[in-house]
């Protein structure tokens, strides 16, 4: 049977189960020195008195959603993929019964069909006595209206603070009449290999459910994406606990449930959690700002292999190799080039699958040093850190533009609008997109020759970030004011993003 990565929050679909969810563990002792003999320490007696602790400051959190036609229920969470749907039972090839089921699992939705209600349950826990709470991104990310359950079965409504997809983590709030209780972060990078850890969260709807186990590998990686650094756990996980904490013995959360690696849907024991230190930065800044800010120096790298080390001359396969440079990065600013290998950053050590969540955890602005290796030199690399262009995540209930503003623009052969939710529709873009969107392109004018279609967005002129027509118009003047002769646009398409100049002078 087919292995997959599933999530653990539990959804209830026009009475059919649907299912999401998350899993994640660590727990923090000292290593024991080098040359100090090796002993085992005692299993505890009960891990009541800690449950005891724990239990009040984890949440059940509860969504509605609404789902249009044609969208899928778990459309863009952390585990979509082939075999996330039912399974179809084996039957002779070329049955009827082969034909009905196959029929069944494939129908398509009328376009003209009422959208449908969703309702779906994770975890949380709760941060500060006045009412931040930490859950997983695909949770609430769909979310109409979110409510909290604590222990005493009181329930109060919430609204979503920020939202990361990337991490797969979002913080939501309540007004509570009285201070909440809350439980700490720990030091996830304490947590070693055997160490135990309880699990607390809401499986299947099954409020207040405690498990234990033992931190089963480190940096761990599933294939979500560049930020994989999962520890992984034992700890029984099933979905539903998306979103809750994973503790240490000191009671102090060293993980942020998350996935579970499962070929149908419930716990084999082998669970997913983010480490508390990596999640602490990204929740921080969801709390004061509502999205996250990633550093970006404009580069593509890829880890260094023995073959490559050997091919480049270098004694050990360590570092990460620059595959390119984006022109006129803060990488290709400060001289780095293609084929540099960066062995360290601000002195310590990293490798090529590290570095770009190492990289996005700097504060825009940081002048990092970047230890390079070049041609058998070693070399020191300043690089001030730039903000990521890439659009961040915004909580569902932010405000969008909804009016029709557009911004024509003869000279450059091309003409721009707002992103609203027409055009969200129309041009196919995600919630969280931000920027200009290029609504027509006239035929061999400057843009069209520079490869710009209908449904590009916009998202930086000069440097700048835009995210509507005014704004795009207004760093336009000022480029025209101090007699540019092109201007350097960001330009976000499924491709990817890309940096295209365009001429002032309508040559």
């Amino acid at each position: 049977m087919t292995q997959r990565i599933v999530p653990v929050a539990f959804a209830l679909l026009l009475g059919s189960t649907v299912l999401s969810g998350a899993d994640h563990a660590a727990v923090a002792q000292t290593a024991p020195a080098a040359s100090a003999p090796v002993v085992p320490r005692p299993a505890p007696d009960s891990f009541a008195n800690l449950a005891d602790r724990l239990l009040p400051a984890v949440v059940n959190v509860s969504i509605s959603a609404t789902l249009k036609p044609g969208q899928d229920d778990d459309d863009g969470g952390p585990d979509d993929g082939p075999d996330d749907g039912p399974q179809v039972p084996d039957f002779p090839p070329g049955s009827p019964m082969e034909k009905f089921f196959h029929d069944f699992m494939n129908r398509k939705p009328s376009p003209d069909a009422p959208p449908r209600k969703m309702q779906a349950l994770g975890s949380g826990f709760i941060i500060s006595p006045d009412g931040y709470i930490v859950t997983n991104n695909h949770v609430v990310k769909d979310a109409d209206q979110v409510s909290v359950t604590l222990q005493d079965d009181t329930v109060l409504k919430a609204h979503i603070v920020g939202r990361d997809s990337r991490t797969d983590l979002a913080v939501i709030k309540v007004d509570a009449p009285h201070p909440l209780p809350t439980v700490p972060f720990g030091n996830s990078d304490t947590a070693r290999v055997g160490d135990w850890v309880l699990a607390i969260g809401n499986p299947f709807g099954l409020s207040g459910t405690v498990t234990s186990g033992i931190v089963s590998s480190r940096g761990r990686s599933i294939d979500r994406g560049v930020y994989d650094d999962f520890i992984q756990t034992d700890a029984p996980i099933n979905r539903g606990n998306s979103g809750g904490p994973l503790f240490n013995l000191k009671g102090e959360v060293v993980g942020i449930n998350t996935a579970i690696y499962s070929p149908s849907g419930g716990s084999i024991g082998i669970g997913f959690a983010i480490p508390s230190n990596d999640a602490r930065g990204v929740i921080d800044q969801l709390r004061r700002l509502g999205h996250v800010q990633r550093g970006w120096i404009g580069i593509r790298v890829q880890d260094v292999s023995h073959d490559i080390a050997d091919s480049l001359g270098l004694k050990v396969a360590k570092g990460a190799l620059v595959a390119g440079v984006e022109p006129k990065g803060p990488a290709a600013v400060s001289g780095m080039k293609t084929g540099d290998v960066i062995t360290k950053l601000n002195g310590e050590v990293i490798d090529g699958r590290s570095l770009p969540r190492l990289v996005a955890a700097i504060a825009p602005g940081t002048k990092t040093a970047f230890g390079v290796w070049r041609k058998g030199q070693d070399l020191t690399m300043d690089v001030v850190i730039k903000p990521s262009p890439e659009a961040p995540d915004m909580p569902p209930t932010a405000p969008r533009a909804t009016g029709h503003a557009t911004l024509s623009l003869a000279d450059l052969g091309l003409t721009l609008g707002a992103i609203d939710d027409d055009a969200r529709q129309k041009f196919k873009l995600s919630d969280s997109q931000r920027g200009v969107v290029v609504t027509a392109v006239t035929a061999d004018g400057p843009a069209a020759t520079r490869g710009l279609q209908a449904g590009d967005v916009v998202t930086e002129l000069q440097q700048v970030e835009v995210d509507s027509p005014d704004a795009l118009s207004h760093e336009l003047a000022r480029a025209r004011a101090q007699k540019k002769h092109s201007i350097l646009l960001l330009v976000q398409n499924s491709d990817g993003m890309r940096w295209v100049p365009l001429p002032l002078n309508g040559d």
